[in-house]
């Protein structure tokens, strides 16, 4: 980095830098130099930012700016940015994905302070891009909820897109996931991408059921992209059916094997449950 430039000041403003998601060496020259010449950094973790910083052989003021700040903390920086420039960075990648920084940069922009954002990782867009799945659209929806019911809806409304659906995930929920996955929609394409940039870079596709028991046996750590590949257009025939309702019948009642299959084909479920009764020899 050109030392005359590092010294030069930046307009006042909010600068929303994006960070390495693993690999240090995945940061921007033009991050670094503007986390040098910035007059300080609003961050989620300080100490996460703070190694950051000192790998990169520089030293700034760090303001906390988590899940946790309240309107209060909102207003103190938007203040501080009217005379300085105030760089936002999240513990990883782009902010504002997944990150509380959407509210931050609203009330920036109402006060009339300039905004500049400054490209870079994101594991979301690098496990799309790794999993070979298909990415004309693609939805991405943040965290998977803690609470079982609310992690099975957010999975079925990820089944109804038209599109490859993308969620952070934790690996002690992993399994669990894939599990529910599999009860809803057996046959998609399945991607768990982890570790990215870094040493132990893994993804793996397959059904659900296929990486349910994979990693069932292999313990994921670190932080997972999961990624829901979308519906093939091709129509279920009836053969097709009547395996999906076999299989689901060896595990549940006929009208929960009916629920099953209907949400994983989109047939109808009444039309399902007659046949699961006929396959049952009801």
């Amino acid at each position: 980095m050109d030392e005359g430039v590092a010294h030069q000041p930046l307009q006042p403003g909010l600068y929303i830098v994006a960070t390495p998601i693993g690999n240090l060496g995945d940061i921007t020259v033009r991050a670094t130099e503007t986390l040098a010449r910035c007059d300080g950094v609003a961050c989620e973790d300080t100490r996460v930012t703070g190694k950051l910083m000192k790998h990169l052989g520089l030293s700034k003021p760090l303001w906390r700016y988590d899940d946790h700040a309240g309107e209060k903390d909102r207003a103190r920086l938007v203040a501080a940015m009217q005379e300085k420039a105030v760089a936002l960075v999240s513990d990883a990648g782009t902010p504002l994905v997944s990150d509380p920084g959407y509210r931050l940069v609203r009330d920036a922009r109402a006060a009339g302070v300039p905004v500049t954002t400054l490209p870079g990782a994101c594991a979301a867009i690098a496990g799309l891009t790794l999993s070979g799945l298909p990415n004309d659209r693609f939805l991405f929806a943040g965290f998977l909820p803690n609470k079982d019911k609310a992690r099975r809806e957010a999975l079925e409304a990820a089944a109804k897109a038209d599109a490859t659906a993308i969620f952070y995930e934790t690996a002690p929920r992993l399994v669990k996931s894939l599990e529910t996955l599999d009860q809803l929609m057996p046959d998609r394409e399945i991607a768990v991408a982890r570790e990215l940039t870094k040493l132990h870079e893994e993804c793996r596709t397959g059904t659900a059921a296929e990486l349910a028991a994979y990693f069932a046996g292999h313990p994921a750590k670190g932080e997972i992209v999961l990624l829901v590949g979308p519906a093939t257009d091709e129509p279920v025939g009836e053969h097709d059916v009547d395996a999906l309702l076999s299989e689901a019948l060896q595990s549940a009642k006929p009208s929960q094997a009916a629920a099953l299959v209907a949400k994983a084909t989109g047939q109808d479920r009444r039309a399902l449950y007659a046949r699961a009764l006929e396959l049952r020899g009801v």
